[in-house]
């Protein structure tokens, strides 16, 4: 039998979360043949380093893969993705993939999907078809004309996925994989996290008996130079409630070191009593984090996905997340700090919510596998009207 060799690449500690399971059943598939690259922010320090993490997962890793550009700016990640490029051709060529899979709208990702493309090696994408703001928009619909099999994670997606002249025949709404990871949690034990506090990240120790807010920012790309005044907002409000918070790091899009530089700022003036900051958490971490929180805030997909699929109240500020498909639990603010405050507040007392899944059950990766065994590709795309 001719094995299908998938190349699947994890370039941040999302992608590690959302391809978790994916790798899991692609691997005991007898079938298929696994190929993992590693790169970008997973590799990283700065950025977490996840690598550590997943040593679980018991699969080799094939290639790793240095292309980021010291900056956080729109000049070197645009420079980061040319060398992102080159770098996966390199890949490619050594490893010849009979498939290459890509997940939602990193910047990499489009990088990684031009290489396949030009190389004639079918692509599979992974929660294209969704709104959002940003750049991450069009990056998202640029990789799914670029893409021959696409796994959306909701209806309305592979709705819009086959408006763009996708064949029908090639959508399968899955739902979202990171719920798979989710789903198989004991997500009531928080003991993990407690312990984790003494020897990872700054910061005290915090509470988590305590009613806490889980916040993560990420830069816009589109409003790069006000992310910092945008980030001052959400510390004044944070600041102002000063109760047990667990924060983490923004991602590596330009204007990451605009965030990053208001949160040093923050933590060495007003050295918080009340807060403990991570580069990065593991999903096994982050997800019982999330699922006890009081409140999360920020503007993570996280906080719109799995905070959906959770029940778990979540305030979400500005443009990131905009026209993402969301749940009850949401509120949407703008870049202000009595509004974020207020909004919190809101949502402290209202408390849980009922758990929704319009993001899939938690069964998306033998799904996405099912399919992927048996389905036939095409290299050569056509419209459908």
């Amino acid at each position: 039998m001719n094995l299908k060799k998938i190349c699947v690449i994890i370039t941040t500690r999302g992608n590690y979360a959302k391809l978790k399971s994916v790798i899991q059943n692609i691997n005991s598939d007898p079938g298929l043949e696994l190929q993992l690259i590693v790169g970008g922010g997973a590799v990283l320090e700065k950025y977490g380093d996840i690598v550590g993490s997943m040593d679980g997962l018991e699969v080799p890793i094939d290639r790793v893969i240095h292309f980021l550009v010291e900056g956080e700016n729109p000049e070197t990640m645009s420079k980061s993705a040319g060398l992102a490029i080159i770098d996966f051709t390199t890949a490619f060529v050594n490893l010849r993939p009979d498939v290459v899979m890509v997940i939602a709208d990193r910047f990499e990702c489009l990088a990684i999907s031009i290489a396949a493309s030009y190389m004639n090696i079918p692509l599979v994408h992974l929660e294209g078809g969704e709104i959002s703001g940003s750049i991450d928009e069009s990056i998202r619909h640029a990789i799914t004309k670029l893409s021959h099999l696409h796994f959306p994670a909701t209806e309305k997606s592979a709705k819009r996925i086959e408006r763009m002249g996708e064949d029908p025949g090639t959508v399968f709404p899955v739902g979202s994989t990171s719920l798979d990871v989710i789903k198989e949690l004991d997500l009531s034990d928080l003991t993990p996290v407690m312990e984790l506090q003494k020897t990872a990240g700054v910061g005290i120790e915090v509470d988590l008996s305590q009613p806490y807010l889980v916040v993560i920012q990420h830069p816009v790309t589109t409003e790069y130079e006000e992310n910092l005044l945008n980030i001052n907002e959400t510390i004044a409000a944070i600041d102002s409630l000063s109760m047990p918070t667990i924060w983490i790091w923004p991602n590596m899009d330009a204007g990451s070191d605009a965030i990053s530089k208001g949160i040093r700022i923050f933590r060495e003036l007003k050295k918080p009593d009340y807060a403990h900051f991570y580069k990065s958490l593991p999903i096994e971490y982050f997800a019982p984090l999330l699922k006890n929180c009081a409140c999360m805030v920020g503007n993570s997909s996280c906080g719109i996905r799995e905070a959906t699929f959770l029940g778990v109240p979540s305030v979400n500020i500005g443009s990131r997340q905009f026209g993402r498909e969301r749940g009850v639990n949401v509120k949407d603010v703008g870049y202000d700090a009595d509004e974020i405050k207020k909004a919190i507040l809101q949502q402290l007392d209202h408390g849980p919510y009922e758990s929704d899944l319009i993001y899939g059950d938690g069964n998306a990766g033998a799904q996405i596998v099912s399919i992927l065994h048996d389905f036939k590709f095409t290299i050569q795309k056509k419209m459908t009207y």
